[in-house]
């Protein structure tokens, strides 16, 4: 069997032995084939992707080229996987052979679990489809224009299926063990709320709640200095809520993971 991998540098393995392509251009045009794996894509964006607006005369030739040197590489069971379909080629894959595919589909189980009131089952799925991630998606591709859609999508949806993993673990009260992941987050992205929302809450549940109130005036701080804007209403609610001693209870943290899977459950059927 042979798998495609995006979620990270490009990988191609053949029974679990690696034989990514060398050459960048030929690698740059499996990506482009992988993103739009099962959909035909025209020979023309492939040109644009990878020279832009100055193709050499002989580009028609050259694209073919890689795409030959790829059928023979991409034989799974020593079946044809890339086709011409005008006007250009399409690559055919089943779910277990791209790890995107496998992540969108991890992904979207978790969320109907989350949603369905099942946090440990999603919790699971959700950790599974977060592991298949060994870094930025084409990590070793320099994206153009046509990949770098493709990238954004992929990353956003790794965020979303990040915090709802998270959202499950505060249903179960793994408060604690969220507690230093939550940290690293909102140190590495210092202006996102949510973050620090969840580690305001992990804390506070914890038994932190004057921590609690120190990561919202960290967050008010940077919001100011770099910004100039103050947190968000539900921040602020949250900030009320720790001060008067009332934070919502799990049924709550419920009830926010359901109104947010659905959102992302129909955002994607859209």
């Amino acid at each position: 069997m042979m798998k495609f991998n995006i979620l990270g540098p490009l990988e191609v393995l053949d029974r679990g032995i690696p034989c990514t392509p060398s050459a960048l251009k030929v690698r740059w045009t499996l990506a482009i084939l992988l993103m739009n794996a099962n959909r035909i894509v025209d020979l023309g964006l492939i040109i644009e992707e990878i020279w832009g607006g100055s193709p050499p005369r002989t580009v028609v030739t050259t694209a073919q080229t890689y795409i030959y040197q790829l059928r023979k590489l991409c034989r799974p069971q020593g079946r044809d996987v890339i086709l011409t379909k005008a006007p250009g080629y399409v690559l055919l894959l089943g779910e277990e052979e791209l790890d995107a595919q496998e992540f969108e589909r991890l992904h979207t189980e978790g969320d109907r679990l989350l949603a369905a009131g099942n946090p440990e089952a999603a919790a699971e799925r959700l950790r599974q489809a977060l592991g298949l991630w060994r870094g930025t998606a084409l990590a070793d591709i320099p994206v153009g224009g046509v990949l770098a859609g493709h990238v954004a999508v992929l990353e956003e949806m790794r965020m979303r299926a990040l915090e709802h993993r998270i959202l499950a673990d505060q249903q179960l009260g793994r408060h604690r063990e969220l507690i230093p992941e939550l940290r690293l987050l909102t140190l590495n992205q210092p202006l996102n709320e949510w973050y620090h929302e969840q580690l305001m809450l992990a804390l506070d549940a914890a038994g932190r709640r004057s921590e609690a109130l120190h990561v919202y005036r960290t967050l008010y701080r940077r919001l100011d200095e770099d910004l100039g804007i103050t947190p968000s209403r539900p921040v602020r609610d949250l900030h009320n809520e720790l001060l008067s001693g009332t934070v919502p209870a799990r049924q709550q943290f419920r009830a926010a993971a359901a109104r947010a899977v659905e959102q992302g459950l129909r955002a994607r059927s859209a």
